[in-house]
């Protein structure tokens, strides 16, 4: 009398068993090398199984199959622009997608803070034009022997002092958006204002604008995103399953847009909810392409020394992390293992020692399987 564990087995083996007793009733015993993975078929066997043969076609340019792929801007061309002093937003001058150029007004500002940093400038800079006479007329007395040397030295340290403090003033109101130019007006009229523009650093585009007119804001407020978009990335989820053959420096073709990217990255990571990793391409932007839209995009793989060719998705026979093709040959098929670059719900791209001459089988596969599975051949 069987043990459990016996009858569980043979339960569990006894479908597998019909099965390939109901192939061999329907064809005859096959004739099997199992070294190489073949299963002899007739003609007239292939038809009752269903099998359907297509000829490989090669893949184009050795590009993957379409992946969709989200355009984004780099992080390192993206920035802030935030106001140097507190103040009211009193207007703006741009709009959000404008192009802006270096020096061209953002926001204007009304600040009280603005006008205590110009009056401490000036302040600092009477300092510095009383200590410099000061020390010219000390160093004339000095020459003269009618004071010492002490005198003089306490003189040069307080011009010192007094230019620094100047030097310091001057790089505030720099930093709040004045040019060298209105410094000088200001030096020379001491026409001090309670309004400011914040400009525009470099040539970019408007992101986005994070003020209102009539709006309160404090020192370091942020005001407008800013970005450079004559270089975009294109990010793009792959299956796991088919990265291997996606590498840094690879040709990147966008659908619909002349000119290629490449990739720059390859993640290490992969996406636990969706199976799929990270790869991002750097494009060029000729100014077709947007940030936020969406695109379909081809990659170049590495292949080693061989050809690519895309089949129909059915054809394609997965034993674990391997992938196989049944490719026809005299009175019936081999087995014949591949590298899976690319896959869709309807197509895969391969690799291997095939080409557009041998015929694939894309349907009866799982008969041609279980034959090798159920009467003796390993996977």
């Amino acid at each position: 009398m069987p043990s459990p564990r016996q009858a569980r087995s043979y339960t569990h083996f006894r479908p597998r068993l019909t099965w390939a007793l109901l192939v061999v009733a329907l064809i005859g015993v096959p004739s099997l090398s199992w070294a190489q993975e073949e299963v002899k078929v007739s003609a007239a066997q292939m038809q009752t199984l269903g099998i359907r043969l297509v000829h490989p076609i090669s893949s184009r340019t050795d590009l993957t199959l379409p992946y969709p792929a989200q355009i984004v801007i780099p992080m390192p061309q993206l920035w802030v622009v935030s106001t140097p002093v507190s103040g009211m937003v009193t207007s703006l001058a741009i709009a959000r997608g404008d192009r802006v150029d270096a020096g061209q007004p953002l926001v204007n500002l009304e600040s009280p803070s603005f006008v205590s940093l110009q009056r401490e400038y000036l302040q600092a800079f009477s300092q510095e034009v009383l200590a410099a006479q000061q020390l010219k007329r000390n160093t004339e007395l000095f020459d003269g022997k009618a004071v010492p040397q002490r005198v003089l030295e306490t003189s040069q340290a307080e011009a010192r002092q007094a230019s620094i403090a100047v030097a310091e003033k001057r790089q505030m109101l720099r930093l709040s958006g004045l040019s060298d130019a209105a410094i000088a007006r200001l030096t020379s009229e001491t026409a001090i204002v309670a309004t400011m523009s914040v400009a525009a650093r470099q040539q970019a585009t408007v992101i986005d604008i994070l003020v209102s007119p009539g709006q309160r804001i404090e020192q370091a407020a942020p005001l407008v995103k800013l970005a450079r978009l004559s270089v975009l990335w294109a990010e793009i989820a792959i299956p796991a399953s088919n990265i291997h053959a996606i590498r840094p420096g690879a040709r990147v073709e966008i659908e619909g847009y002349a000119v290629p990217g490449k990739v720059i990255l390859v993640s290490e990571t992969t996406d636990s909810a969706t199976q799929t990793v990270l790869v991002r391409a750097e494009v060029p932007n000729s100014g077709e392409l947007r940030p936020g839209q969406t695109a379909a995009v081809r990659i170049g793989f590495i292949s080693v020394g061989e050809s690519a060719w895309e089949i129909p998705y059915s054809a394609l026979v997965r034993r674990g992390d391997k992938a196989s093709v049944f490719v026809a040959i005299e009175g019936g098929f081999r087995l014949l293992p591949v590298t899976l670059i690319a896959e869709d719900q309807e197509h895969v791209v391969i690799s291997g020692v095939i080409s557009d001459k041998d015929e694939v089988a894309v349907s009866g596969t799982a008969a041609l399987r279980g034959i090798l599975l159920r009467l003796g051949a390993s996977e």
